[in-house]
């Protein structure tokens, strides 16, 4: 073998071991890399309720007339002769509640007097503070006036009472139009005209006051048969009271004899006192309370 055999024999062998070299190995496939699930977390999710908010119950708001003094109207009834002037006592709140009929007393004046006797001898301011602190029913007072006692006019008061003034209160207020919601009373002189309409005309009142009544020396011998007609369960409620020293007691006593005689169930207060204004003025409230308990448990409309 020459040189150039053996170079090329060399360059063969190293060619062989250089293609040898390069040769595609065997392929690995990799192992994939698991990668685990992201667990799913369960949370406990409480619920927070919002309540709607609740209205509060509507709380009706309170008339400021319920604090408030009644009204006092000066009245008159034209179409009498003379014309018939009165003045009535509206209780507190009587323009709000319009749809509220009242209990009415017609409460009459002594000699010498005018309509306003009972305001001043504190009717009103009575009876508001009474009203106010629920311890009577709310009513109307009227006050008539009976200033002609001493001219020939003086004698009709009791038909103008009866057949125009009562009428026109009724019409022209809200009153409870029936007997068991009308009384009357009266002191003095309006006393006595108390127990001559009131006895002649028992269908219109439930109840009667008589504070130290003068009766009238010509109804005098009429007044036994004047409650002699008048049959038992027609009778009035009856209230009658004098003082102790009144100068009209002698007559008065008689009166309640007849009374009591007649079986007239009554309520009688002999009291400390004389014939005069400071005696009344001292017993308006037990007057006023004693006309309001007449109305109680009377179905009002």
């Amino acid at each position: 073998m020459n040189t150039r055999q053996a170079i090329l024999m060399m360059t063969c062998i190293s060619l062989l071991i250089s293609l040898s070299a390069c040769s595609t190995p065997t392929e690995i496939v990799p192992t994939p890399t698991v990668i685990p699930p992201t667990p799913t977390v369960t949370r406990s999710v409480t619920a927070t309720f919002t309540p709607s908010p609740v209205p509060p119950t509507a709380t009706p708001t309170p008339l400021t007339c319920l604090i408030e003094a009644g009204e006092i109207k000066q009245e008159v009834v034209s179409t009498t002769n003379p014309p018939q002037e009165f003045l009535i006592y509206l209780p507190p709140c009587y323009d709000e509640l319009d749809a509220t009929r009242y209990p009415v007393l017609y409460l009459l004046h002594g000699q010498t007097y005018k309509d306003d006797q009972w305001i001043r001898l504190g009717v009103p301011v009575i009876a508001d503070k009474l009203i106010h602190s629920d311890q009577i029913l709310p009513f109307v007072i009227v006050f008539p006036d009976d200033r002609y006692w001493n001219v020939p006019s003086g004698s009709g008061f009791g038909d103008r009472l009866i057949n125009d003034l009562i009428p026109y209160v009724d019409a022209n207020y809200r009153t409870l139009a029936d007997r068991e919601h009308r009384s009357m009373g009266g002191l003095s002189r309006g006393g006595g005209w108390t127990i001559k309409l009131g006895f002649t005309n028992p269908e219109l009142f439930g109840s009667l006051g008589l504070h130290s009544p003068a009766i009238f020396s010509a109804d005098g011998f009429y007044v036994e048969k004047m409650i002699q007609d008048i049959p038992e369960e027609s009778r009035p409620q009856l209230w009658l009271d004098v003082g102790d020293i009144d100068r009209e007691l002698e007559s008065i006593l008689l009166f309640e004899d007849t009374l009591s005689r007649n079986n007239y169930i009554h309520k009688f207060h002999l009291f400390a006192g004389d014939h005069t204004e400071n005696y009344w003025g001292q017993h308006v409230e037990e007057y006023l309370r004693w006309y309001a308990e007449s109305w109680q448990g009377i179905p009002q409309q």
